[in-house]
């Protein structure tokens, strides 16, 4: 890598960072929108950069997508250890899974591309990866009373999977998000005394 006037690298360095941020986020949108027609030159385009930088970063467009499901990971991550930590101990679970359903419904189209070029996206493996969290936040509900004592981890899980399967293999709307959301989460819901 070639360096700055000042012999350092750090500035170019930065600037590939924004460059691979912007094409992850412009290739997310190209291809939540357009599926498999989406192309990598309308990613360029969306991200203000050369198809060249595109190719650099992403050599084919495997790579391109399993990077965009790799970057919801860990922005999912980041959202959940804000919510265990921030979040309002009420509310945090519900605020979590309804947002893990969203992104779900939302990344349908990638997942099919992903599948279709032999690459599975295990929604369940997924999901698993937030068991500790769900386990910490599930508590945390427990403790504030909207959640019933006898709900375990285990089930806030299996609700979870099932819900994100059905978002993504049915390509859930908003409307039907929330109603069965509505209805999940009030089957979580501590008795009224």
């Amino acid at each position: 890598m070639a360096s700055n006037e000042s012999g350092s690298t750090a500035p170019r360095r930065a600037d590939a960072r924004r460059n691979r941020a912007r094409v992850l986020a412009a290739a997310e949108q190209v291809f939540g929108d357009q599926g498999v027609a989406g192309s990598t030159e309308e990613v360029a385009r969306r991200a203000g950069v050369s198809v060249g930088t595109v190719f650099r970063h992403f050599p084919t467009k495997q790579e391109l997508l399993t990077a965009i499901v790799k970057d919801l990971l860990r922005r999912l991550e980041e959202e959940a250890d804000r919510l265990v930590r921030d979040g309002d101990p009420a509310t945090a679970l519900f605020t979590f899974f309804a947002h893990l359903v969203a992104e779900a419904a939302e990344k349908k189209t990638i997942v099919e591309l992903l599948a279709g070029v032999g690459t599975a996206v295990p929604i369940d493996g997924v999901i698993g990866g937030f068991a500790d969290t769900l386990a910490r936040l599930l508590a945390k509900a427990q403790a504030a009373g909207t959640v019933d004592r006898g709900v375990t981890a285990d089930d806030v899980l299996a609700l979870l999977v099932s819900t994100t399967q059905g978002a993504v293999r049915g390509g859930w709307d908003s409307d039907r998000r929330q109603r069965v959301l509505s209805i999940i989460f009030a089957g979580l819901a501590a008795p009224l005394r």
